[in-house]
């Protein structure tokens, strides 16, 4: 059974990376360009081989830059431990890789296990390399497999409620059931499959979907208005020189040249017939018309405001006003929070399983993001001591609320009980004196 499972789904990896591959070139800007035919290519010399306004990293960027995890719960407060156990696992960093690449390709992963020690190791993996199966009743995976390639051969490693089996093949590029061999099994006390998926979808049966695949036809089309902008530019909109009544002349091997190269400033003739003129340059601000309706394509399916695609005015905009400008990018930003969530809570719940050595489904625990809406600091700052006032908020909910992390918050808290037993102390001498 473990065979036939890793066979069917090492072909759906293979099956899937010519998408994968071709969402990575868009997200990098090397695309080729499209709607351009070979004769205009030709006619052009090859030289514009690749002209990009890369608003697909824009899009992706835009929305990872707002998804930082602040904090972990569990039963409804606040875990110290599972903090420690994220930054022991470089998840501050990796976590940001982990959303780009599920905003990129659609999905993510992570892998949760045990070192030699027993402490929870926790590792981003991409989907190019791995992929799981879920049960069409509970949704729930049932098996993940990740393939990679080594210089002699392939691996592979089937995760399953059970087991783990690490699979071997000195061929490289290895798809057949026949052309691996079981290397290691090792049996699974957790119970269930330790990998989440971080699926970037909204609907409930959609494999997880990129947030470039909306963006992808206008990138192709806005690349092809700036090539043809540039190609008018090199060849119309500089007036074009005309002469008549001139001699032609000859080179060495008889073909008819333009007397007068490109580069030359002066034209003389001694032709008593003839005549210079220019014609009329040609004028580009149709592409910019054209580029303009593209953006705001763009914009309306990226959610990405005016302000940062380059579309600015002469005043620049308030705070209210970016706030105003960005909403429906924030909007965005927190249905990805929800999303996102959900995964993360089940990588620190299998963490704190491996942790304490208890079952994975008892651990409630929670998240805590930042607040994805621009808001300067002046401005949260004063909400959060209006509420903190007010008697509406602790001091630790006032700093999580200021963006500070669990390391922070216990840190500053330290410090406050220093200072305050330093001014205890001064009073007593003071009234001991």
């Amino acid at each position: 059974m473990t065979t036939t499972l890793l066979q069917s789904m090492v072909q759906e990896i293979d099956g899937r990376a010519h998408r994968l591959s071709n969402l990575d070139s868009y997200y990098a800007g090397e695309t080729p360009l499209s709607f351009m035919s070979p004769e205009a290519r030709e006619a052009l010399s090859n030289r514009l081989t690749r002209m990009s306004a890369n608003y697909c990293r824009l899009a992706v960027t835009s929305i990872a830059e707002r998804l930082r995890v602040t904090g972990f719960t569990r039963d409804g407060a606040h875990d110290p431990a599972l903090w420690e156990t994220w930054a022991a696992n470089d998840l501050d960093q990796l976590s940001a890789t982990l959303h780009r690449e599920a905003l990129i390709l659609g999905s993510a992963f992570v892998i949760v296990w045990a070192d030699e020690t027993g402490r929870p190791v926790i590792s981003v993996e991409s989907a190019h390399q791995m992929i799981a199966r879920r049960d069409p009743g509970t949704r729930t995976i049932t098996a993940a497999v990740k393939k990679w390639a080594t210089p002699t051969g392939t691996e592979a490693v089937v995760y399953e409620p059970e087991k783990i089996t690490r699979y071997t093949s000195t061929s490289h590029g290895a798809t057949a059931a026949s052309q691996f061999t079981a290397a290691e099994t090792v049996t699974n006390p957790l119970g269930v499959v330790p990998a989440v998926e971080f699926r970037n979808s909204d609907r409930l049966l959609e494999p997880g979907v990129s947030e470039l695949r909306d963006i992808i036809p206008l990138q192709d089309s806005l690349n092809k208005l700036l090539a043809d902008l540039m190609v008018g530019s090199e060849n119309y909109a500089r007036p074009r020189r005309w002469a008549t009544g001139i001699e032609l002349e000859e080179d060495d091997d008889g073909e008819v040249t333009n007397p007068y190269p490109e580069g030359d400033r002066m034209l003389i003739s001694e032709a008593p017939d003839s005549k210079f003129g220019q014609l009329p340059a040609s004028d580009l601000a149709s592409y910019e018309t054209a580029i303009r309706s593209i953006v705001a394509q763009i914009m309306a399916v990226s959610s990405l405001p005016a302000h940062y695609v380059g579309v600015t005015g002469n005043q620049p905009p308030s705070a209210d006003g970016l706030r105003a400008a960005e909403a429906s990018l924030t909007a965005r930003c927190e249905a990805r929070q929800a999303t996102f969530g959900r995964a993360w809570e089940k990588v620190m719940a299998l963490a704190h399983a491996v942790a304490t050595g208890t079952d994975p489904a008892t651990a409630d625990v929670g998240i805590v993001w930042a607040d994805p809406a621009t808001r300067s600091a002046a401005q949260e700052a004063d909400a959060v001591v209006k509420l903190y006032t007010a008697g509406l908020l602790p001091a630790t909910s006032a700093l999580e609320r200021l963006g500070y992390s669990e390391d922070q918050i216990t840190r500053i808290r330290a410090e406050r009980r220093g200072e305050a037993l330093d001014r205890v102390g001064t009073e007593i001498g003071q009234v001991i004196s």
